[in-house]
């Protein structure tokens, strides 16, 4: 496939090529900072890692670059079409969900709904985490309500359905401050359409400073509520410091002693057959997976629930998104090693992709023709990681590999 460079767009607008000095756009700009002497060696460190990189797995398609904002995640439809999201983190953006058609990158499901607006919280985007297409064909947009990670705007934390043949919403469902509370950080979702009336869908809650969780939504009547609350498996690693492009990554803010990664479940996936759900926390190195039957029984006890818990080991890398096939095999980015990893059915880890290209890969989605995408975003670059100083280098990636695999498809 020919490597595109994106443009974002407006729906009936002319082109838009977002930059570091871009005006009249929603989120608040990057803080300039002087760039102090230790950043600068990190920075030379850091190109240098990259470079001295020479191993290469996988043979890699760059679908589309884009050259600002940074995007987070993508999901490919049935047919083909692909979603994008920009959360309002450290770059001002026009549009949190995108679509990507012919080269370009188009607000969506319109620029009404994406456009930041103080008054209506409640019915337009704040800021996407997270894009998912079902087995049902319809796009969900997890909103987590928070710029730049901060707490989330009252009534702006949301789960938004659109039916892609209309591109228009046909839910909308909110959550209450018992669900989604003030530490809360709404991070990735997957679905089973087979349970209750409209099924269920589960969403990792990556609180940095608060209790981590699996948050579980009742697609028909909207009803949420959170598992696993605070348990081991949903909260990230004590000191835990991962290595990315040769350094150790800390939280670093200038003035401050660095302190380690602290953000709590992050990568969920759904098993084949839909009865055990995949987690990790992004700070952490270890692999969970628990019952599904019992996060989706909302009058099952708690502590049943945690005794399904099931600890897969330490893998020996840190993974942010992760993904399933229908033959059972879980696949893990690896940010620590600009890699993509498989799970197989019996518990042994392979390295399908590395490539010093994929410096932090994000979000993943499987098509149906049989490839798997992912977003390369260099997240590990931004400036809560560098006292203030911005090391990312755009462009960012949009990726795919060939796979011997199809996607999860859990419908009635």
């Amino acid at each position: 496939m020919r490597k595109v460079i994106v443009a974002l767009l407006g729906i009936g607008c002319a082109p838009l090529v977002i930059g570091c000095g871009s005006k009249g756009t929603d989120a608040p700009p990057r803080a300039s900072t002087p760039l102090p002497s230790n950043n600068a060696q990190l920075a030379r460190s850091n190109e240098n890692s990259t470079q001295t990189k020479t191993r290469t797995i996988g043979q890699l398609e760059k679908v589309a670059e884009f050259p600002n904002p940074m995007p987070t995640g993508v999901t490919v439809a049935a047919d083909g079409r692909i979603f994008v999201c920009i959360p309002r983190w450290a770059d001002a953006t026009p549009f949190t969900v995108g679509e990507l058609r012919n080269g370009q990158l188009y607000a969506y499901p319109s620029p009404e709904m994406n456009r930041y607006d103080e008054m209506n919280y409640a019915n337009t985007f704040v800021s996407v985490q997270s894009v998912v297409v079902d087995p049902q064909q319809r796009l969900w947009a997890l909103d987590t309500g928070s710029i730049n990670m901060g707490p989330a705007r009252p009534f702006g934390p949301k789960l938004v359905c659109i039916d892609l043949k209309t591109n228009q919403i046909v839910k909308k469902i909110q959550f209450p401050p018992t669900v989604v509370m003030a530490t809360t950080y709404l991070n990735d979702i997957r679905f089973d359409l087979r349970k209750g009336t409209g099924g269920v869908a589960y969403i990792t809650d990556s609180a940095a400073q608060g209790p981590g969780a699996i948050i579980v939504v009742d697609l028909d009547s909207g009803n949420s509520w959170r598992r696993l609350n605070g348990h081991k498996s949903v909260m990230p690693e004590p000191n835990f410091v991962p290595r990315v492009e040769g350094q150790p990554l800390m939280q670093r803010q200038k003035g401050q002693d660095p302190k380690p990664l602290a953000n709590a479940s992050d990568g969920i996936a759904i098993s084949a057959d839909g009865s055990k759900i995949y987690y990790t926390a992004l700070a952490g190195h270890h692999l969970y997976r628990v019952s599904a039957d019992a996060l989706s029984d909302r009058n099952r006890p708690d502590a049943e629930v945690e005794s399904t818990v099931e600890d897969l080991g330490d893998r020996g890398f840190a993974s942010d998104g992760l993904e399933s096939d229908s033959q059972d095999r879980i696949y893990l980015t690896d940010y620590e090693n600009t890699a993509i990893r498989r799970r197989d059915a019996n518990g042994q880890y392979t390295i399908i992709a590395e490539d010093s290209r994929l410096i932090w890969p994000d979000t993943m989605s499987m098509s149906g023709d049989g490839y798997l995408y992912f977003m390369v975003n260099q997240l590990d670059r931004l400036p809560r990681f560098h006292e203030g100083q911005d090391l990312r280098k755009p462009p960012y990636a949009l990726f795919r590999m060939k796979i011997d695999g199809q996607p999860v498809m859990l419908r009635r």
